[in-house]
């Protein structure tokens, strides 16, 4: 199997692992100027690339780069991006701040991590009760601080 990936802008730099250990793939920027972040802000970084996963058994889920995070408090606005194996459009990447200084994304930067995962698609179906565990309904800290 393999990842179709379609570059949408000549500028646009294909993904790739950073090691051969690497679960994810490098995303850059596609822009021809810096664009700045303040504190708070959100911005939509375009990659110039689509993708094409193997089949609807696959998805991409798109995930901060630990160093921009932990260094500048650069993350993504939702958390973690999923890129549904039917989705042909540009990958884009919504970057927020959520440190206190502004921060600069350059061209061709390294801008977050693409990771390909089987799914499931198991269906779902109504059920009138669940069956018990241990634990319960319990969530939230309910098994302990540590």
């Amino acid at each position: 199997m393999e990842l179709k990936i379609k570059r949408l802008n000549e500028n646009a730099i294909i993904p790739k692992r950073a090691t051969e250990g690497s679960a994810g793939m490098d995303l850059y920027a596609c822009i021809t100027e810096e664009k700045s972040i303040s504190p708070g802000e959100i911005l939509l970084i375009p990659t110039g690339i689509a993708i094409e996963l193997p089949s609807a058994e696959y998805v991409a889920y798109i995930f901060a780069r630990s160093g921009l995070a932990i260094k500048h408090g650069i993350t993504l606005a939702n958390s973690v991006g999923v890129i549904d194996s039917d989705y042909r459009g540009e990958v884009c990447i919504g970057l927020c701040n959520v440190g206190n200084k502004t921060y600069t994304v350059t061209p061709n930067e390294r801008i977050a991590q693409m990771v390909i995962s089987p799914v499931s698609l198991m269906p779902a179906v109504e059920a009138e009760e669940l069956s018990d565990t241990e634990r319960g309904s319990g969530g939230f800290g309910s098994t302990g601080k540590n």
